[in-house]
């Protein structure tokens, strides 16, 4: 893979991270919306379940495209070092 595109998917995989941080922390000030609207336990527990889903598969998808590319980025130096 070219060099430019192992680190347009690092900034790629660094805005996945940020992105699943900030969300970690606007799920509590959604939930107080969503609240004030009449349902039952079940259905915020449902809700709550699925937006702490949504962010861990940020954070890990995040994480992981980090690993993935940052390997290969190390891989890829070290071709070029042995090629010169």
């Amino acid at each position: 893979m070219d060099k430019n595109k192992i680190h347009i998917q690092l900034v790629w995989g660094a805005l996945l991270v940020l992105m699943g941080i900030a969300f970690f922390f606007q799920i509590p000030q959604a939930m107080a919306r969503i609240v004030s609207i009449e349902s039952s336990t079940l259905e915020i527990g449902f809700v709550y379940f699925c937006l702490y889903l949504i962010d861990l598969g940020l954070l890990v998808g995040g994480v992981k495209k980090l690993y993935a590319n940052y390997m290969l980025l190390k891989k890829t130096d070290a071709a070029d070092d042995n090629i010169t």
